[in-house]
């Protein structure tokens, strides 16, 4: 039985990631970093489904201390899928250290040092490393420079780190468009929610399906490495 540990499991596009890996016979380790009660509630739903198929881990990713100690609980691993990710905007007129330090350390050294430390376990079983990057990465987001920065930053770390693993560790990556609203002080009015959906060739939000399914291609395609799939409904069609 294969293993795969999702980061930021718990919700939106990574819950959904978690559903469909296992669906497809991943025993799933769930990371979390203090959403603990979803995290419960995910795992205790794909228990129901399949006994001792699921467990939660926290860690603060911003935290070299707990990616260490995340890295030493898994005993082995198949797939490490980089989904967890800080999401604001960062105008650049009132950029602020404390907001690079956050956004960079989640988005960008989280999965780098994840990757890194459990490179080891993943080359032993011929692993594979899915990074959840996003169009804006090379499509940059008004407003939102440092999180722009560190997912562009993630889509070289992919290519990077293909080179460096190969060849008995594959790494591709997966940049999703409209896919859930954002939430919170990201949230977006109907009027900037349309002027989005109207530069989509599909017309239409995609889903966190779209995404998942994605994903487990990634991990089933034995012979694709250092690619990043655009999931965005033809967004990077408009000029």
């Amino acid at each position: 039985m294969k293993t795969a540990l999702v980061t930021g499991g718990a919700y939106r596009i990574g819950q959904q990631i978690c559903r469909t890996l296992h669906e497809a016979s991943f025993n799933i380790i769930i990371h979390y970093n203090s959403s603990s009660l979803g995290a419960q509630k995910l795992a205790d739903e794909l228990n129901s489904i399949r006994p001792d198929s699921a467990k939660t881990i926290q860690a603060e990713l911003s935290s070299t201390d707990d990616i260490e100690q995340l890295c030493q609980s898994v005993r082995s691993l198949d797939v490490l899928i980089n989904n967890a990710s800080v999401f604001y905007p960062t105008p650049i007129d009132n950029l602020k250290l404390s907001d690079y330090q956050k956004i960079m350390n989640t988005n960008l050294m989280g999965p780098l040092f994840l990757s890194s430390t459990l490179s080891k376990k993943l080359a032993q079983n011929n692993g594979s490393i899915v990074n959840i990057i996003d169009i804006h990465g090379d499509r940059p987001l008004r407003n939102h420079t440092i999180y722009n920065i560190s997912k562009a930053a993630i889509a070289m770390m992919t290519k990077t780190l293909a080179k460096e693993l190969a060849p008995n560790i594959r790494v591709n990556g997966v940049s999703p468009g409209s896919i859930i609203w954002p939430e919170n002080e990201a949230e977006l009015n109907q009027s900037q929610k349309q002027s989005m959906l109207n530069k989509i060739a599909l017309n239409k939000q995609g889903s966190a399906n779209d995404i998942a399914d994605t994903v487990l291609f990634l991990t089933q395609s034995n012979y694709i490495t250092g690619q990043i799939i655009a999931v965005d409904g033809g967004r990077n069609l408009n000029q």
